[in-house]
């Protein structure tokens, strides 16, 4: 049986980690180590300068080990594989997460960064993400089929699953599209609100999308109603 261990960055109470953890389940021994509370945008940071506090937890699911952690995603990945299980894992998993990963927002992806540091630490790795409460029934639909083909194909060294849930109706949906790359085009578009108080200036980041992409490209899938399934490469 595969073992597999999973975390997240939405912390350890998300409805995107149990469904992950419910379909993994059926296809190997799983491990859950996620962080105590939201990690959103954390990226591939890791905790060195103090103590991590992990905890084991009741996931409500006899067969399932599961462990908060006080740290990052990646730390979660990284005390997992390190300390926590009794042997490696065959995989590692990340998400559901609650909004998308694609083009240029991978790189702060809290997400992303988990499974960056479990396939630097050797294990064949997969983030999955979507809009979780208007992509429902396509995860249903698709997520174990998923899993089972992009576990039957190892990327090898320096590479991850990426996995992109569209927000739409399941008769909306497209289907799958596989080998999308990501996307060199504006997703986001920010800019700061800047907020007078007692002689002092604050900002708050003012987050709107841009809705265009390249064929062939992880956004171009998402605007278009398919689920993208792609790989990003990690340095290693």
């Amino acid at each position: 049986m595969k073992r597999i261990i999973i975390s997240n960055d939405d912390g350890i109470d998300s409805a995107g980690l149990r469904k992950l953890v419910e379909t993994a389940r059926e296809l190997g021994e799983v491990w859950v180590v996620a962080p105590d509370g939201q990690r959103s945008a954390t990226s591939h940071s890791f905790t060195y300068n103090k103590k991590l506090h992990v905890k084991e937890v009741d996931y409500g699911m006899d067969d399932v080990k599961a462990y908060t952690c006080s740290g990052t995603p990646a730390d979660c990945m990284r005390v997992g594989i390190l300390k926590l299980l009794p042997e490696r894992p065959d995989f590692a998993f990340a998400g559901i997460n609650n909004g998308p990963n694609i083009s240029w927002d991978i790189q702060y992806s809290g997400t992303v960064g988990a499974v960056m540091e479990s396939r630097f630490l050797g294990i064949e790795s997969i983030a999955f993400s979507a809009q979780y409460e208007s992509s429902g029934e396509i995860i249903d639909r698709y997520l174990k089929d998923i899993m089972n083909k992009c576990m039957s194909r190892p990327l090898g060294a320096g590479k991850i699953w990426n996995v992109n849930f569209p927000s739409c109706s399941l008769e909306e949906c497209e289907g799958v599209l596989w080998d999308r790359t990501v996307s060199t085009d504006n997703f986001y578009v920010d800019d700061y609100r800047e907020i007078l108080q007692d002689n002092e200036i604050d900002y708050e980041i003012i987050v709107g999308r841009r809705w265009e992409a390249t064929e062939g490209t992880d956004l171009r899938a998402i605007i278009d109603n398919y689920v993208s399934v792609g790989t990003v490469t990690n340095l290693q």
